[in-house]
């Protein structure tokens, strides 16, 4: 099926209100405009000059979302123009990105990252790790990051219960914590081509969508 039809099939199991971001990672420029010439504007990227260079080179108005590990050294290449950072996983990398941002003129919509799976290997703040975090924000004063939400990634398990029970445990989360934070505190990133419909049903309010849409990397 071609990228138009993946991308309608795809759009077809989402709700009202679930944001589709269309994971474009090591993807050419004309699988990216085929998506683009469907409607689709929100697109993934998990390399910071990859994204940089896919962003001088293609639609202006294309929103792009940094999905990957940051690392510090590599904010600079995104920071002029990205429109949310999905992979905070450290309020020292918060405080880089602020940094950055004001020397732009920038304000940047962040998510905190949250390690909810049982590998390693995956990025993020502990559940406790996160509260202390968000609750010490106010007094911060970082002025040019605004924390719009939280993102998750399950174990890669074909056990559903697993990642069920991962993505629910962030969703209760996300609910504890989203009274006591401002109003623009309402974005729940989790889910991907395997387990987007699990994470939908869970709750989330965005998802990170590549192979299902562009095919599975060569």
């Amino acid at each position: 099926m071609s990228i138009a039809g993946n991308l309608d099939k795809v759009r077809q199991t989402l709700p009202e209100g679930v944001t589709l971001v269309a994971v474009s990672k090591f993807k050419p420029d004309e699988d990216i405009l085929a998506a683009y010439g469907c409607g689709q504007r929100v697109f993934g990227e998990s390399r910071a000059q990859e994204m940089r260079d896919k962003h001088s080179r293609l639609p202006d108005d294309i929103e792009w979302h940094f999905i990957g590990h940051l690392q510090t050294n590599k904010i600079k290449y995104i920071i002029p123009f990205v429109s949310l950072i999905h992979s905070i996983d450290s309020l020292h990398l918060l405080g880089e990105v602020d940094s950055q941002a004001a020397h732009h003129g920038r304000t940047v919509d962040c998510l905190l990252q949250v390690h909810i799976s049982q590998e390693e290997t995956k990025f993020g703040f502990t559940y406790d790790e996160c509260r202390e975090a968000l609750r010490s924000l106010p007094g911060l004063h970082l002025e040019h990051v605004r924390v719009v939400g939280l993102m998750g990634m399950a174990t890669n398990t074909d056990d559903t219960a697993v990642v069920r029970r991962e993505f629910a445990g962030l969703k209760c989360f996300f609910d504890e914590m989203r009274p006591c934070m401002p109003e623009a505190f309402g974005v729940l990133s989790m889910g991907m081509s395997e387990d987007y419909m699990v994470a939908v049903a869970e709750g989330a309010t965005m998802v990170r969508i590549g192979s299902m849409i562009f095919g599975q990397r060569a």
